[in-house]
């Protein structure tokens, strides 16, 4: 059997930053722009994501994944959001330091949920790190649609508006002190959920994600189908780390589940 050639990767798409906002005491919103964005397009789904490049020092830079906030395809800009805690990290202080001019290389766009116009009403629940897609999924209804989406923050300074045409109801969530996720899991377990066909989104901390698609899968009898859920980060990793370990963690939550739906039959 003839090994077919590897098609070589397109080279990364060159953003310059235009502007910043401080859109929240923890988010920062980084608008790109410039030639190097004229291969770019997105728009097929409302969490697309790229692939930041950030130099490491040595032979492959440091990869950090962030969620598309907004493409304007007729200005060429692209906006996306940054969680910012101080110096921690690498993507949260560039993006809190950026100015005019810099520049930044990247890949994408990935991605693979939008709201799906047959679905009847669709839940959405994440964290600070999902709520770009949530809004942006949220903004992207249409009028006639229903929605409720339950969004965990560090506190009420980091609610901002969301504009939508669908009947949504946004539940902001503080989490102050408390474990993060820990207020999502309780507020998507006690919902009442409408009649009819859902579509569920939810993404952001790894092990409250891990908690609530059992809980959806099992405890609700929801199919997989319905649901887009994923593990944007995890509490103690950083990205590297926790992308080493996604695949395993994935494969012994599949295993816990199928064993907690075999008891059930």
């Amino acid at each position: 059997m003839t090994e077919q050639p590897r098609r070589p990767r397109p080279d990364p798409h060159h953003g310059v930053v235009l502007r910043t906002e401080q859109v929240s005491p923890h988010l920062v919103r980084v608008v790109l722009g410039g030639a190097g964005l004229d291969r770019f397009a997105a728009g097929e789904y409302t969490d697309h994501y790229v692939k930041l490049l950030f130099d490491s020092g040595q032979e492959r830079p440091l990869v950090r994944t962030y969620t598309v906030r907004r493409w304007d395809a007729e200005r060429r800009e692209l906006a996306i959001d940054f969680v910012v805690h101080g110096d921690e990290g690498v993507a949260g202080p560039w993006a809190a330091n950026a100015q005019p001019g810099d520049e930044i290389l990247f890949n994408g766009p990935g991605g693979g949920y939008a709201p799906d116009p047959a679905a009847d009403w669709h839940l959405l629940a994440g964290d600070e790190s999902a709520l770009p897609a949530i809004a942006a999924a949220l903004e992207a209804l249409p009028a006639g649609a229903t929605a409720t989406a339950f969004i965990e923050v560090p506190d009420a300074a980091d609610q901002q508006p969301i504009e939508s045409a669908a009947e949504v109801d946004v539940v902001w969530l503080h989490r102050e002190d408390r474990k993060v996720g820990a207020l999502l899991v309780d507020q998507v377990k006690a919902a009442a959920f409408p009649p009819g066909r859902g579509q569920f989104f939810v993404h952001g901390e790894a092990t409250f994600v891990k908690e609530l698609r059992a809980h959806l899968r099992i405890d609700r009898g929801i199919d997989r189908t319905q649901q887009s859920i994923s593990g944007y980060w995890r509490v103690g990793l950083n990205e590297d780390g926790w992308q080493s370990s996604k695949r395993d963690w994935n494969a012994a939550a599949e295993q816990e589940e199928a064993k907690a739906l075999g008891q059930q039959s």
